[in-house]
C-alpha cells in the first residue's frame, strides 16, 4: 500500500508550488516527494516555468537526463555560485593531470628498475698467462684476435646493454664466427 500512499501525495515540486498534482504531471516522475531539495535547487537557478518548457520540449526518453543534468548543475551552482559544474569539472581534470604525472613517473621508475635487474650478467675476463695486460688490450682495441698459446679468447669483453624487451644473441655463434676468439670489444 505504499505505492498508493506515495501515489496521493503530490511530486516535490507541485508541493513546493502549493498546487494539486495531477495525474499527467510533468514534474511527478523526476521530482519524487521524498527528494524535495533536488526541486529547490532545480527552481532556485532555473525557474519552474523554463524546466516546464524545457521538459515539454524534450522526447520523454529524453527527459530524466535533461532533468537529471538540471539537478546537478543547480546542485553546483548553489555550492558554488561562481562557478558551478565548471569549478568541479577543472577540479578534476587538475587532479586528472597530476595523477598522470604520478603514473608517469612511477611507470619511468618501472622501467628504469627493469633495466636494472635484467642487465645481463658480466663475462669473465679472458686470462693469458703469456701476455701482459697493456698487449690485450691494445690488441683488441685494434679489432685483432690474437691468441698466445691458446689463452681461450681474444682481448677484453663489455659487457653489452641491451633495451627492454631484450633477447640475447648467441655467443656460441658470435664466438665461431670471429674465430674462436670472441674479441674485439674494449672497455
Amino acid at each position: 500500500m505504499a505505492s498508493s500512499s506515495s501515489y496521493n501525495s503530490p511530486c516535490a515540486a507541485c508541493k513546493f508550488l502549493r498546487r494539486k498534482c495531477l495525474p499527467g504531471c510533468i514534474f511527478s516522475p523526476y521530482f519524487p516527494p521524498e527528494e524535495p531539495q533536488k526541486f529547490i535547487n532545480v527552481h532556485k537557478i532555473f525557474g519552474a516555468s523554463n524546466v516546464t518548457k524545457l521538459l515539454n520540449e524534450l522526447l520523454p526518453h529524453q527527459r530524466e537526463d535533461a532533468v537529471n543534468s538540471l539537478a546537478y548543475e543547480a546542485e553546483a551552482r548553489v555550492r558554488d555560485p561562481v562557478y558551478g559544474c565548471v569549478g568541479a569539472i577543472s577540479f578534476l581534470q587538475r587532479q586528472v593531470e597530476r595523477l598522470q604525472k604520478e603514473l608517469d613517473a612511477a611507470n619511468a621508475d618501472l622501467i628504469r628498475y627493469a633495466c636494472n635487474e635484467f642487465t645481463p650478467p658480466a663475462m669473465p675476463l679472458p686470462v693469458h698467462h703469456n701476455m701482459p695486460l697493456r698487449q690485450i688490450s691494445r690488441r683488441s682495441s685494434m679489432g685483432h684476435t690474437h691468441h698466445d698459446g691458446g689463452g681461450g679468447g681474444g682481448g677484453l669483453y663489455q659487457t653489452p646493454t641491451y633495451p627492454i624487451p631484450y633477447s640475447f644473441p648467441n655467443w656460441n655463434d658470435h664466438q665461431n664466427s670471429s674465430g674462436g676468439g670472441g674479441g674485439g670489444a674494449s672497455i
